[in-house]
């Protein structure tokens, strides 16, 4: 069942294999723990599966990886009882660990363009793909495995904009910038070095890996190597790092979070919220330039004393 049950994740919600592979991890690590206590996973009761819960809390699992668990065997449970496999879900009742939203890690502006700048030194057509993905992974704000997976015919005609097929199969369009434009055009006149067979012919980032483009692990590698050079810690960088960036510095120079939310592809503006203490330093430091009690004292005065009955 657990294969019905992947292949169901995929087919009718879109899963990436990135969840797919997740969520098998989490429930072949279920059914192992159950499968010690002479209980096969399909039959696990509830208290069954807490007791597969207790465990992993006690191996020291984060509060990530528990909550990824819980949310696998919920759907996993509740596609066995959508499907008359089970008569009850014994899954419905467990808890979603609390954990606070971890804050994204952002570059600054200017490490964002000692990036770029460190990529340009490299001429090369090799060097010219990095340099791509850098001017569209920041100025997109894209998922890594929405860039890596970018069709050709996701380009506009006028290379105005990308149309992304997001999570869900959700489409949404990405504005394209004119340097993003031109790196584009560059990009293209070379790409062709990198098809490696019919397979690969149809991606804006082709290679020779299986699926046909770049992976995720080597956008990854490339990235950390370019920090290097860019005098950066690699151990800041990641692929999802320059998402950040672009949500980031988009909402310290005043964009609206709503329009954030349309353009990194979230359904839900809770996802997007993440970013509200981009919005808060930001405006409080607004009050802090602008404000006449803040200059005011900023500048060592006080503030008049109002006397009573005035």
């Amino acid at each position: 069942m657990l294969e019905s049950f992947l292949e169901m994740l995929a087919v009718e919600r879109g899963a990436s294999e990135h969840t797919l592979a997740a969520y098998r991890n989490d429930l072949s690590r279920a059914a192992e723990f159950l499968k010690s206590r002479g209980i096969a996973l399909e039959g696990a009761r509830e208290e069954d599966l807490r007791a597969f819960l207790r465990a992993e809390s006690a191996a020291g699992r984060s509060q990530a990886t528990l909550a990824r668990r819980v949310a696998a065997l919920r759907h996993f449970f509740r596609f066995l009882y959508l499907e008359n496999r089970r008569a009850d879900d014994p899954a419905s009742r467990l808890e979603t660990p609390r954990r606070a939203p971890p804050l994204p890690r952002a570059l600054s502006e200017t490490e964002i363009l000692a990036l770029i700048e460190a990529a340009r030194m490299d001429p090369s057509p090799r060097g010219l793909r990095l340099l791509t993905l850098l001017e569209l992974g920041y100025g997109t704000g894209l998922r890594v495995s929405e860039l890596v997976g970018l069709p050709l015919s996701a380009l506009a005609a006028d290379r105005s904009h990308l149309m992304v097929r997001g999570k869900g199969g959700r489409e949404r369009i990405a504005p394209l910038s004119g340097p993003a434009r031109a790196c584009l055009e560059r990009w293209l006149a070379v790409r062709g070095l990198f098809v490696a067979g019919p397979r690969s012919a149809g991606f804006l980032f082709p290679s020779k890996s299986r699926s046909g483009h770049l992976t995720r692990q080597r956008v990854l590698q490339m990235l950390k190597s370019l920090a290097n050079s860019a005098g950066i810690d690699p151990a800041r960088i990641s692929p999802h790092v320059l998402r950040h960036a672009f949500a980031t510095h988009l909402l310290e120079r005043g964009a609206d979070l709503r329009a954030v939310q349309t353009l990194l592809g979230h359904a839900d503006i809770a996802s997007t919220q993440v970013y509200t203490h981009v919005q808060s330093r930001h405006l409080a430091a607004v009050v802090e330039r602008h404000h006449p009690l803040a200059r005011r004292r900023a500048r060592g005065r006080m503030v008049p004393k109002v006397e009573e009955g005035t």
